[in-house]
């Protein structure tokens, strides 16, 4: 066998190796690229506690509050009719789960004769959430001041609102919910009846969290 004839059977050899190697690393890392998760489009289900300690939320609500009971009045005849609501509230994690924050609404409702009643509540919140995949269920208690107006009489009291909320989080930054939330409202005039407002928020938000 001459000289020229084993160095090309040589090259030939070497060349072969080569693709073969090269087409099982190409193989491997095919493989590879299956196997490992998609973070970006499954975040949520990797990301087993969505808050932690300093997170914020910021939430926009709208909807209807419905008068109830007034305590204090013969008959419970109010004359009020449901009335419509919207408030800003802001949240700050201290825990994964636990949160306190502030909020300012605003409502207003007419009577049977056209006189109408406002309130504007502010004041803090406190609150714990609890956490089922994509959905947050936040419960809480808002305590405040609220301004109130209703022909010529003016009055200016004190709100309780435990309130609880279903939402569901649709990226890392937005969340959508329904909230229900009960108002205690109560008039002390210091001449005058005693009268204790029940009201029943039903309201629609939008979180933003940053």
């Amino acid at each position: 066998m001459s000289r020229g004839t084993s160095s090309r059977r040589t090259l030939s050899f070497l060349l072969m190796l080569f693709f073969f190697f090269s087409g099982l690393d190409l193989f491997a890392q095919e493989n590879d690229d299956e196997t490992l998760p998609d973070v970006g489009s499954e975040w949520m289900d990797i990301v087993s506690e969505p808050y932690s300690r300093g997170d914020t939320n910021f939430i926009i609500t709208l909807g209807v509050l419905f008068p109830l009971y007034f305590s204090g009045i013969e008959n419970n005849d109010h004359g009020l009719s449901p009335g419509g609501i919207g408030s800003l509230a802001f949240n700050y994690f201290l825990t994964s789960r636990f949160f306190v924050g502030a909020e300012l609404s605003g409502m207003f409702s007419s009577s049977r004769r056209g006189n109408m009643l406002y309130m504007v509540p502010f004041g803090a919140r406190a609150g714990f959430q609890f956490l089922l995949g994509r959905f947050e269920f936040p419960v809480s208690l808002f305590v405040g001041a609220v301004p109130q107006s209703y022909i010529e009489r003016d009055y200016f009291g004190v709100i309780l609102k435990p309130g609880a909320s279903v939402f569901w989080r649709f990226n890392p930054d937005w969340s959508f919910g329904l909230n229900a939330a009960w108002w205690f409202v109560p008039q002390w005039p210091k001449n005058g009846y005693n009268v204790n407002g029940n009201f029943l928020e039903l309201t629609l938000s939008a979180r933003y969290n940053f």
